[in-house]
């Protein structure tokens, strides 16, 4: 793929690193030359030093046959605008825009812009991780809004449906492991001893599955 990375500071150079190492075709724009010295002595993409918002910048990227591009300079505004232009004037698929301010989020969303809130999706982690040491995140969609969890079946719950421990509503199951075996889950299937459920859940998901593991299945 043809790439275009907007913005070399510490996160558009691991991501231009990591892209190129994937075998695409990586270009990166930074309005600093000094900037691209943040890219390690291995990387085979190409720099350009101008302004993101000039076109010509971008044409000499190569945003006419790019298949993706990613916006991630320390500037909302120039992020929006440049991942806008990238799918409406040159029709890009694959675009992602970085947010600093949670504040302006609803900028990008309005946008129709796919958004990546390092703030927000940090801020969304740590607190899970402060309140969830029984459950181990595995994957994490949009900012953090749902997780999808891995949780191992304790004695207390040997022997109990699946949908005593995980009630419809904001906490979804979707695979459970026996014996390194996956299956589809049941609601009736009766849990066994070291199962691994993994189930999707929002924040207040995740907080009444933890009042029935504390109450042993009464919230």
């Amino acid at each position: 793929m043809k790439i275009i990375v907007v913005g070399c500071g510490r996160l558009g150079a691991e991501l231009a690193s990591r892209l190129s190492k994937a075998g695409n075709s990586v270009s990166v724009i930074d309005s600093h030359e000094q900037s691209f010295n943040k890219l390690p002595s291995d990387f085979i993409g190409r720099t350009h030093e101008g302004n993101g918002l000039q076109q010509d910048v971008l044409v000499r990227a190569g945003i006419e046959t790019a298949d993706g591009l990613a916006a991630v300079t320390d500037s909302d505004a120039i992020n929006a605008v440049v991942a806008r232009v990238a799918q409406a004037k040159y029709h890009i698929r694959n675009v992602v825009a970085r947010n600093y301010d949670p504040m302006l989020r609803s900028l990008y969303e309005d946008l129709g812009l796919q958004v990546i809130s390092s703030t927000s999706w940090g801020a969304q982690r740590v607190k899970e991780l402060l309140y969830d040491a029984d459950f181990n995140s595995v994957f994490s969609a949009g900012n953090g809004e749902v997780e999808i969890y891995e949780f191992k079946v304790s004695p207390k719950w040997n022997g109990k449906a699946l949908h005593e421990l995980l009630t419809k509503g904001d906490c979804v199951p979707i695979a459970v492991t026996r014996a390194g075996r996956a299956v589809l889950p049941d609601p009736e299937m009766l849990l066994a001893v070291d199962d691994i459920i993994h189930f999707s859940a929002t924040f207040e998901g995740i907080n009444q599955m933890r009042a029935r593991l504390e109450n042993g299945g009464e919230e």
